[in-house]
């Protein structure tokens, strides 16, 4: 007679509960792998950046001001955000061709740098949005319907470049107040030129100064330009902030200093490049607000209705190497305003 071991039962019979849940478990994972794996996955956005000039370095330079606003908004690189960088080398024809790239990309964002950047973006597409990391007079220049309701499919940040020429003209005469001629460096592709100008121009006429409007679009032109202010006999100059002329500062102040021309821009990328001074908006901070920009429209904000923002703070930065190397004086009125001064 053989007795039955009611353990040995139990166990065996444990033994195939367990594989049966075991391939229950794999049968269900093989039916719908994709499904359960994907609902852990974050959303990549992508987002392209079209810029006229390629930086030395975004840790240093304004661009850098987008990554990080973006990463202190919690976007990753690599993680959820990845960003399609594309630069024109301040070869600004390049521009509209790198803007149906990123069009082509299908980017959820594009961030465009600067008037001639936005120009691209806006021919390139309709229905993608566009944020303005910097731009001057953007209504004027038909970006934008108005500053409060864009309107369309761009938005973002706009500085107040033309209205500030008035005050770089200023600071020209507080260095030489005998000041007779100045010569506004302007490129003929920035839509928002003709309005500094036109800016630089009203105040001289008060201050019983001539402007001399003078362009360049190429390299090869700037040579060309600073002749003509000579010709002209100017005693200083304005730059125009611009793209292609951000990426040539360094051969720009050069050729002031060796016209001897006291000269100012609206960028402290100029005054860091050897030219004698710049007031203007922080670019840096433009470009880190319009991070808040592409967060709201990620988030379902329509492009049209978020009004353009326009900074308020401005900093003033003097170069002293130029000025020894004009043989200008800095006044102390003009000194203990600065909020950066270069030995």
């Amino acid at each position: 007679m053989v007795e039955f071991d009611s353990s040995d039962f139990r166990h065996d019979r444990a033994l195939r509960t367990r594989r049966t849940l075991l391939r229950a478990m794999l049968a269900g994972i093989a039916l719908a792998p994709l499904p359960l794996f994907a609902q852990h996955q974050p959303k990549v956005w992508r987002i392209g950046f079209l810029a006229p000039r390629r930086p030395v370095s975004l840790e240093t330079d304004s661009y850098g001001g987008f990554p990080l606003g973006m990463r202190e908004l919690g976007y990753v690189e690599q993680k959820n955000l990845m960003i399609e960088w594309r630069f024109a080398e301040g070869k600004l024809e390049r521009l509209p061709g790198l803007a149906e790239e990123l069009v082509q990309l299908k980017v959820d964002v594009l961030v465009a740098a600067g008037n001639q950047a936005i120009t691209a973006a806006k021919k390139a597409t309709a229905s993608i949005p566009v944020v303005m990391g910097t731009s001057i007079d953007p209504v004027g220049s038909g970006f934008v319907e108005s500053l409060a309701r864009p309107g369309g499919n761009i938005t973002g940040l706009s500085n107040l470049t033309a209205d500030l020429s008035p005050k770089h003209l200023d600071l020209l005469r507080d260095l030489a107040p005998r000041l007779a001629r100045a010569a506004v460096l302007v490129n003929p592709t920035n839509s928002a030129h003709p309005a500094i100008v036109q800016s630089v121009q009203a105040a001289a006429q008060t201050a019983g100064v001539r402007i001399v409007s003078v362009e360049a679009r190429t390299a090869e032109e700037l040579e060309a330009a600073f002749a003509t202010m000579t010709r002209e006999r100017a005693e200083a100059l304005i730059v125009a902030l611009d793209g292609f002329f951000n990426q040539q500062r360094h051969r720009i102040a050069e050729l002031a200093v060796k016209h001897r021309l006291p000269s100012i821009s609206a960028t402290r990328l100029y005054a860091e490049a050897a030219g004698l001074m710049s007031y203007g908006q922080n670019i840096a901070e433009d470009f880190r607000r319009a991070a808040t920009y592409v967060d709201k429209i990620l988030k379902g904000a329509k492009p049209g209705d978020i009004p353009v923002e326009q900074s308020t703070k401005f900093e003033l930065v003097i170069n002293m190497k130029t000025a020894n190397a004009l043989g200008i004086k800095i006044p102390n009125s003009i000194l203990v305003r600065a909020d950066k001064v270069i030995e």
